[in-house]
């Protein structure tokens, strides 16, 4: 773990586990033989070191009669999985009323499917390992909670024509990445653009842009290059993101044009 409101998490987690193991007389082997797992796994738990599964909660749940108390730490012990970058634009998306977001490369990350996600990441140098794509990818899926919200955000997303046609994860994931932008483009709150390769006027040159605007009324950029990552609060950078992104909008297919355009591509691809 690389922060240290994931550890504390874990530490916490671990502690618990370790208190209704005592209490129930157990030692850790003797609890990894309960639940199917080793005792080095059940000592990494209960130090901090290893992000114990669902599964394992669950059992251990069980086996010790928590009742439910270890259960319930499920949730938070599967946001400390994600890195903490998402987990901190994840708190913002939460929080946002209205999202806004210019992508020129690849699919917006909340617009991805599994598959897309898993294929970009897999493209990733230096490679993930297994298990850390794994993480990302669960990472970046739990962030489509937004679209789930009551009552729900105002999200709007721009997507270069490029991306509707890089087969990112070959042509099978690309069409099915497609069928989803278009069950998305039918939510009442969600409007989804296309940006023409032959447009000769276009705002986003200076890459992707993302907007939040925050149940306070604060509005929130969000930039994201090769190495860094970092949340944009400073009201004249967040003006002039602001202002980019309602020009890139206007140069745009409307939403109902998009749509069709995306089905068009579709219609390409199979």
């Amino acid at each position: 773990m690389q922060d240290e409101e994931a550890e504390a998490v874990l530490r916490a987690v671990g502690r618990q586990i370790k208190v209704w193991r005592e209490a129930a007389g157990l030692r850790q082997g003797e609890l990894g033989t309960a639940i199917g797992y080793s005792e080095e796994m059940v000592s990494a738990v209960e130090r901090g070191r290893r992000i114990p599964k669902p599964d394992f909660l669950e059992k251990a749940d069980e086996a010790l009669g928590a009742d439910g108390k270890l259960a319930f730490m499920k949730e938070d012990v599967e946001r400390a999985r994600y890195p903490k970058k998402v987990r901190d634009l994840a708190k913002l998306e939460d929080e946002a009323v209205e999202l806004g977001a210019y992508a020129n490369h690849n699919m917006h990350g909340l617009l991805q499917t599994e598959e897309y996600a898993r294929a970009l990441f897999a493209m990733r140098r230096p490679a993930y390992p297994e298990d850390e794509l794994g993480r990302q990818v669960a990472a970046r899926m739990a962030r489509r909670r937004v679209f789930e919200r009551v009552p729900p955000p105002l999200l709007t997303f721009v997507q270069e024509e490029v991306t509707l046609r890089r087969p990112i994860g070959g042509r099978m994931v690309l069409r099915q990445q497609l069928e989803h932008l278009l069950a998305l483009g039918k939510l009442r709150n969600v409007e989804i653009q296309v940006m023409p390769t032959d447009r000769e006027d276009h705002a986003g040159m200076s890459g992707p842009i993302r907007l939040l605007k925050l149940q306070d009324g604060k509005t929130l950029g969000h930039s994201e290059a090769q190495l860094h990552s970092r949340v944009i609060s400073d009201p004249r950078e967040v003006q002039i993101l602001d202002m980019r992104y309602g020009m890139i909008r206007a140069q745009a297919l409307p939403p109902r044009e998009s749509l069709a355009f995306i089905e068009k591509v579709l219609g390409e691809e199979t």
